[in-house]
């Protein structure tokens, strides 16, 4: 293969599959599975998780131009398995293996998995919640079993409308009973310590305890 050599482009050798392979615009471009393979090289195991999560979920059909995500688990390990030995294969595999499949944005990935290492429970993600007759909702994480629930709320979350819904939504979770824990990114800063807080006060006055 010949490497690109023009301003501003880099070109590497690399040993590609055809089906790794896929064109856009009418350009030819890897495909999202392989690239995330390649991003491994530079890109954090965190990071490549918030990635894997983000080809993993399941799209929401009214919002997106979609219906099926953009890979499965055994395809992200298919493509490591089909690489072994490449640059950061290693940081990969740790990745797919924290990657689940829910989380409907880069921050809850990394508030979940902050949450996983300060050694609380693994919530469910955005799973259907029934609060009551007619009342259904989908949080961010949830912990059932306990009541307490927790969503991530970025600046879209600021417009005066979705202000509006994020009250009636807090008051169905405290209607039926159930802990809303709102983090913003705020709480995010040095290392999500403050959001880890707010979850652990919640679930610890629900009655969960550390093993």
């Amino acid at each position: 293969m010949a490497i690109p050599r023009r301003r501003g482009v880099i070109g590497h050798v690399g040993q590609f599959f055809d089906d790794e392979i896929t064109r856009l615009d009418g350009v030819l471009v890897t495909t999202r599975t392989r690239t995330w393979l390649d991003c491994a090289r530079k890109m954090s195991i965190d990071e490549l998780t918030v990635v894997a999560d983000h080809l993993l979920r399941h799209p929401r059909p009214a919002f997106e131009n979609r219906s099926a995500p953009y890979a499965s688990p055994e395809q992200l390990a298919e493509m490591l398995d089909r690489h072994r030995g490449t640059p950061g294969i290693r940081k990969a595999r740790l990745a797919l293996e924290q990657a689940r499949i829910g989380a409907d944005s880069g921050p809850e990935t990394r508030l979940r998995l902050a949450l996983g290492r300060a050694g609380l429970p693994e919530p469910t993600l955005n799973a259907v919640t029934v609060l009551g007759s007619g009342i259904v909702r989908e949080p961010d994480m949830a912990y059932p079993e306990h009541r307490v629930a927790v969503e991530y709320e970025g600046a879209v979350h600021s417009a005066a409308a979705q202000i509006v819904r994020d009250i009636a939504r807090e008051e169905d979770f405290n209607g039926a009973g159930w802990i809303l824990v709102r983090i913003s990114k705020r709480h995010m800063e040095n290392d999500a310590r403050a959001a880890v807080a707010k979850v652990l006060t919640a679930l610890a006055g629900r009655g969960w305890q550390p093993n």
